[in-house]
């Protein structure tokens, strides 16, 4: 358990009569590191929102009055999902080249590689 996993069993009837006017979406995707990808996108969840991780997925079902809100949230979500899949791979990639980045690192923290002037090219 990752802590991002919410119940909803103490579900009243008004809220399964609500429930029942409501749209819903579940988004299920797989991650090398899943845990980490959800963490990244929690400052981002709606109270329309409920996100699981279980393994190497993350399973986040989103509930909405109307289909355009609904549309809305699943596509903010995917959006956001691909940004933060996309950093957790690059920083893997960064820290599988070791200390290889070293050697091009200048004195304020920035990669000389990222700083050439291009404007020749």
């Amino acid at each position: 358990m990752t802590g991002f996993e919410s119940t909803d069993a103490a579900r009243t009837d008004a809220d399964r009569t609500a429930a029942a006017s409501t749209r819903t979406a579940t988004v299920r995707t797989t991650h090398d590191d899943a845990a980490l990808v959800a963490a990244a996108l929690a400052p981002d969840d709606t109270e329309s929102m409920t996100t699981r991780v279980d393994g190497d997925a993350i399973t986040c079902e989103i509930e909405r009055a109307k289909t355009g809100g609904l549309n809305a949230t699943a596509d903010d979500y995917v959006v956001n999902l691909h940004v933060a899949d996309r950093i957790a791979e690059r920083a893997r990639a960064h820290l599988a080249a070791g200390d290889s980045h070293a050697e091009t690192d200048t004195e304020d923290g920035t990669n000389a590689a990222d700083t050439e002037d291009t404007s020749n090219t």
